[in-house]
């Protein structure tokens, strides 16, 4: 009798998930499905239908499923349209501190989808890694289109010397993650499902079990010491080092890098390869690695998303790891979500862009989700929207997690706060207010609660000297957002949306509040940092800073001290030049060059330092008073 029982049980749990998958979340306004499932939006007696740009391409597919043969190593992309062009070379392990490919002197085509590189012919003065003698090895390739357009950047170790197998691959990372003075995290992917295990200091810490995404946490170690770490994967290896940060509330030097905004840009090649500028995330990291940096913080607009699949968005995620990766194998390059990492479910009204909003299930199909799916980042910030007071039903989920989009670190005396100003993000919302959603530059309730008490926690905290806030949006826009971030050309009647009714603060007054928490409230805030605007802009915010609109019929914000807004969102974005705002008369640095900003952390002082990573020339220089 149990196991019918049991059949029933199962099949109304699996009915009872497939029902709550269809579920549309109630924060959500005048979005339906059809009988056959598919979504709609009627706003008023018109009835607009889900449209999806169709997925091109797709991370599973880009990796080009390899397979051994007698000669080297097969590659199928599934689709029998696709014709391309394939780079390859060997990555020689041992012979670089950052190991890259060195890319042979013949391509292959890839034709109805298909293509093969034949090893045998790399042998002999060609056979720089010694495959011929360990019988392995491992081939970097890249996949470019018909047009010469950059898709993916992959690998692939192999084993034997003729027929060939596919082996074990780290196919993203290793990734220093999560670094404390006693601890740090080590992540990355591989190919076969497998257990890891990663080696430092004689001692060995692996997966509680196997699977392809592996987060390793390695303990009990010193503070402000350089490990060699060694990734165990199969009967393969690799070895990196990184340096455990010092203790909490030490005063020693050390130097951190701030950038953002590497979406493709203009230029050919390298410059928009699928979703980032890896060209000048390269040469980002490489100036950031060469000045020893502790950690490179990048807030937002990684990629040029705007995606309505999740494996494309996958794809493109994969090149910005690819880019900074060579670099993150020793020290932490902390990403953040922007508005261009918005996936979404999008409506077709005739419209160029017709309406759009975060993708649900929130649970697994959300940008948020898919984001924190491809990065590892603290467990401290917020839930979700859930639980405010303009939930509109607190039995179910109706609003995204904040899980690794909205966090905190610290870092020896400095402490970073993390905000998502694109959580739970509607493009089309500024526009088109009846699908509900998010807007671009507004934090939520919930997150600005949350904000409040963690600020105020490093304001009592005797370990911290210094705070800096990062958010994607700028507070006061300089050249390019003056139509939205936090300023929306002064309408302060731009606001969320929740089950079709706007909340109660506008985006002027939601700012001020932050405002009123950094600058009023928390004297360690040494600076905001921000991005969205694809240029390098220092501001000036304090009490003779005008910032508001005429004729501003709401209460007023009296900052009592200043503070600088450091925007840097030229990270390879095509460039935004400087439009004339309120307050304009405090802008003391602007330029549309590509740069990187070094925080030079020096006890209790801070020198910061501006400089183009593609020419090293120097351009901004300051230091931040307590």
């Amino acid at each position: 009798m149990l196991k019918p029982f049991l059949v029933t049980l199962f099949t109304l749990l699996i009915c009872t998930l497939s029902v709550s998958a269809q579920r549309i979340p109630a924060s959500y306004s005048n979005i339906f499905r059809n009988e056959d499932g598919s979504l709609f939006l009627k706003p008023d007696t018109v009835a607009f239908p889900q449209w999806e740009s169709k997925s091109f391409y797709s991370l599973q597919n880009m990796i080009g499923h390899p397979k051994g043969t007698d000669k080297g190593l097969a590659f199928d992309f599934k689709d029998a349209g696709f014709t391309g062009l394939m780079y390859y070379g060997f990555i020689p392990y041992g012979d670089s501190k950052y190991p890259q490919p060195v890319f042979f002197k013949r391509t292959v085509t890839i034709k109805k989808g298909k293509a093969a590189i034949n090893l045998l012919k790399m042998r002999g003065k060609y056979d720089m890694i010694n495959w011929e003698t360990s019988g392995k090895g491992t081939l970097g390739y890249r996949i470019a289109d018909s047009r010469g357009r950059l898709l993916y950047e992959g690998r692939v170790a192999f084993k034997g010397t003729g027929p060939f197998e596919v082996d074990d691959t780290i196919l993203e990372g290793p990734f220093v993650n999560l670094l404390h003075a006693h601890d740090a995290t080590i992540s990355f992917t591989t190919n076969h499902v497998l257990k890891a295990s990663v080696k430092v200091d004689g001692h060995i810490f692996s997966d509680v079990r196997a699977g392809l995404r592996h987060e390793i946490k390695v303990s009990g170690l010193k503070a402000n010491q350089t490990y060699a770490y060694t990734v165990l994967y199969g009967t393969n290896e690799q070895t990196y080092s990184f340096r455990t940060a010092p203790k909490p509330g030490s005063r020693s030097s050390f130097t951190f890098a701030y950038a953002s905004d590497s979406r493709g840009g203009s230029g050919g090649g390298e410059r928009n390869f699928l979703g980032p500028n890896v060209y000048m995330v390269k040469k980002i990291m490489a100036l950031t690695a060469y000045k020893k940096a502790a950690f490179m913080q990048f807030t937002g607009d990684l990629i040029s998303g705007y995606l309505n699949h999740t494996d494309e968005m996958n794809l493109q995620y994969a090149n910005w790891k690819r880019a900074v990766e060579p670099f993150a194998h020793y020290l932490p390059a902390i990403a953040t979500m922007g508005n261009h990492e918005a996936l979404t479910y999008s409506f077709s009204d005739g419209s160029t862009y017709g309406y759009s909003v975060d993708r649900f299930p929130f649970e697994t199909q959300s940008a948020e989700a898919v984001f924190a799916s491809n990065f590892v980042n603290p467990l401290n910030g917020p839930q979700s929207e859930d639980g405010a007071s303009y939930d509109p039903d607190p039995n179910h989920i109706d609003f995204p997690s904040y899980k690794e989009n909205v966090f905190y670190y610290t870092y020896a005396n400095v402490a970073v706060v993390v905000m998502n100003s694109n959580y739970w993000y509607a493009p089309s919302l500024k526009h088109k207010p009846a699908s509900s959603g998010n807007l671009h530059g507004y934090i939520m309730d919930n997150q600005l609660k949350w904000v409040k008490k963690i600020l105020a926690k490093f304001q009592q905290d005797n370990t911290i000297d210094h705070i800096f806030v990062t958010e994607h949006t700028p507070f006061f826009p300089n050249g390019g957002h003056s139509g939205d971030d936090m300023w929306y050309k002064g309408n302060n009647n731009q606001r969320a949306v929740v089950a079709g009714t706007p909340v109660p603060k506008g985006i002027i007054e939601r700012r001020d509040q932050l405002l009123d928490l950094i600058v009023n409230r928390t004297p360690k805030v040494r600076a905001i940092l921000t991005g969205d605007e694809h240029n390098y802009c220092r501001l000036e915010v304090g009490p003779n800073t005008d910032i508001y609109p005429e004729n501003y019929s709401k209460k007023k914000l009296s900052l009592k001290r200043t503070i600088w807004q450091i925007n840097n969102g030229s990270a390879g974005a095509p460039y935004y030049a400087q439009e004339t705002l309120p307050w304009s008369d405090k802008v003391k640095g602007f330029t549309t060059q590509n740069v990187v900003v070094y925080f030079h952390v020096q006890g209790k002082r801070i020198e910061v330092e501006v400089q183009n990573p593609d020419t090293l020339e120097p351009v901004d220089h300051l230091i931040l008073h307590p």
